[in-house]
């Protein structure tokens, strides 16, 4: 007699959230991505709880970073002192599928650029590029609720993600996307009572839930992976079993977080037995992207194209 696998149902699914618009939504990337619609926990057999495959998106700046490890800057420093060459080395040379687009050039650390300047940067960007787009801002609130309004008319029609709202300054940036047809990212401090209530906040303001996605904070390995793991289960398992305000695809910052890993930074001279600097920061960030695909990931931002290169081979490989 044939025994037939327990598969247990849930109440509750993840929105989708669709980024990017085509010609035929109005826009002018070259395909949309959609994340979210899970109804069971992630990669179980024979559950067809998936719809969407985890996605990979390629992080570059608007200006050349500061901070990057040896290791990593020298994957583009070809390209990064003209960030329209760097993102269409990552489309045409490492296969993205989607960009994340850091204005860390409006802080005021970073050279201030202006909201126009931004604005013109995003509109040459949207021309040179048409794969979708994640367009994070600078950090600072006050450079922020001045760049990002801009930047979402800029990419008015073409259904980008941007981000961070958070709890203290979410209003501007909330407007300025719903009004121009983007979706938002929800950023709260590894803490699934405050993602849920900044989620809520956002609704308030006539948000649609399938605009949100939560950025829940992340650690890298061996920098709070595992706790932050727990409250990404905490928050997936709140969402299947019915609680609508933490029902939205997770985004996570991997290569901002493996970047600072000091494993990713020491040279083989200063530790030996470490090995190769060059293998450890592309295996760093890839472990630590592959472990939060099984904490329900949808949106992994990376830094190291070999890095996300052996992610997107990892998920081909559990879906399959």
């Amino acid at each position: 007699m044939a025994v037939e696998p327990l598969i247990e149902k849930w109440q509750g699914s993840v929105a989708e959230v669709a980024i990017g618009a085509t010609a035929k939504d109005g826009g002018t990337r070259s395909h949309a991505v959609v994340v979210g619609g899970e109804t069971g926990l992630p990669f179980l057999a024979d559950t067809p709880a998936m719809p969407h495959k985890p996605v990979v998106a390629l992080e570059i700046w608007d200006t050349p970073p500061a901070d990057w490890p040896d290791e990593l800057a020298a994957c583009y420093q070809k390209v990064w002192n003209d960030p329209f060459a760097w993102a269409q080395s990552c489309v045409a040379d490492h296969k993205a599928q989607l960009l994340c687009v850091r204005l860390q050039g409006s802080h005021p650390d970073s050279g201030a650029k202006t909201a126009a300047q931004q604005q013109k940067f995003i509109s040459g960007l949207l021309k040179k590029v048409k794969v979708p787009l994640v367009i994070i801002g600078c950090g600072d609130d006050q450079a922020d609720n001045q760049v990002l309004p801009a930047c979402c008319e800029a990419a008015r029609g073409e259904k980008c993600l941007f981000g961070s709202a958070v709890q203290d300054n979410y209003k501007t940036l909330a407007a300025s996307a719903f009004a121009d047809g983007h979706s938002i990212i929800a950023e709260s401090p590894i803490d699934i009572n405050i993602a849920k209530q900044l989620n809520i906040l956002i609704s308030d303001m006539g948000v649609p839930l399938d605009r949100l996605v939560i950025n829940p904070t992340i650690g890298a390995l061996g920098y709070g992976l595992e706790y932050a793991y727990s409250i990404m289960e905490r928050a997936r398992l709140s969402a299947l079993s019915g609680d609508k305000m933490v029902a939205m695809p997770f985004i996570c910052f991997v290569g901002q977080e493996a970047s600072r890993a000091k494993e990713s930074r020491v040279t083989e001279r200063e530790f030996p037995q470490w090995g190769s600097v060059k293998d450890r920061a592309c295996i760093w960030e890839a472990l630590t992207a592959s472990s939060l695909i099984q904490a329900g990931a949808d949106i992994l931002v990376m830094r190291h194209p070999a890095a996300a290169g052996l992610v997107n081979k990892y998920i081909e490989t559990l879906t399959a």
